[in-house]
């Protein structure tokens, strides 16, 4: 039921998002792209084997963009949410994110500007331990992490951007149950905050290889000055679109994440599959 509530407030946020896309001002931009994504198998007597499975993906991409003279002023919002279901297992959560970011940016000389950025990510749903599969290690807003700071944005267009902030501030929360025994995402034992201060690098670059095959880029890097410096935090993403028609897409979507204070190793997702897209 908990699952069918967070694809609800997922289609909720789409109607918001179209509510408030038309704009009489020229200053903003504004563009939508709702992706659902589904990979399906199913066996009958098939003697070399296999497992009916259901995949599906439901994405939100939202893009509101403002520029004025000098200003510059970039939003983007990421909504995402996947389950898979294979007989007889319970159905598990192949992805879960809410992600904001802020750039804010006004002209010093050529594509430099000054900024200030803030990056807000989270979850919906709860996780659960991919061991156990009993034990909740997260849920919505635990974990919750904040990053922001002065810096200097390059920007060559809206597609192709790169922002360097030296003195970001970065905030990790989690409820205090995910620390009672020890520390959780980085969080100490009995704490439900940490605070880091470091450098970070954010970098955008959305192409076109043909006509109808898209690839994104977006890449985030995070230096903690007060602790292992060397260890830098790494979120890379990478989204091609390959359009059949105006509604249909193969999608491809792969994600690595390097955070050794959540996980020392890199964590992989990689989705592929048949799309339903929608622009608003």
């Amino acid at each position: 039921m908990k699952k069918i509530v967070v694809l609800l407030l997922l289609v909720a946020s789409i109607g918001f998002a179209q509510e408030t896309a038309v704009d009489s001002t020229k200053h903003w931009t504004k563009k939508g792209v709702f992706t659902l994504l589904a990979n399906q198998s199913s066996f009958s007597n098939w003697l070399a084997g296999g497992q009916n499975n259901f995949a599906g993906n439901v994405n939100v991409n939202y893009d509101f963009n403002y520029k004025n003279g000098d200003w510059n002023w970039d939003n983007k919002l990421i909504t995402a949410y996947g389950l898979t279901k294979i007989k007889g297992a319970d159905t598990q959560k192949t992805d879960d994110r809410i992600e904001f970011t802020s750039l804010l940016g006004k002209k010093a000389s050529g594509n430099w500007y000054y900024s200030a950025f803030l990056n807000f990510k989270t979850q919906m749903d709860t996780g659960l331990d991919p061991e156990t599969r009993t034990t909740k290690i997260s849920h919505f807003f635990s974990p919750a992490y904040f990053q922001f700071g002065p810096g200097m944005l390059w920007k060559k267009s809206d597609n192709l951007k790169v922002n360097i902030a030296p003195a970001t501030s970065k905030l990790i929360l989690v409820h205090s149950h995910f620390t009672e025994l020890g520390p959780s995402f980085g969080v100490e034992q009995g704490d439900t905050s940490r605070y880091e201060l470091g450098a970070a690098l954010n970098g955008y670059y959305k192409f076109k290889v043909m006509e109808n095959v898209s690839v994104e880029n977006i890449l985030n890097l995070y230096s903690n000055y007060l602790e292992d410096p060397q260890n830098v935090d790494l979120d890379y993403q990478l989204n091609i679109v390959m359009k059949i028609n105006k509604y249909l897409t193969t999608n491809f979507a792969f994600q690595t994440i390097y955070d050794d204070n959540a996980f020392r190793g890199f964590q992989t997702r990689q989705v592929i599959g048949l799309g339903f897209n929608a622009t608003f």
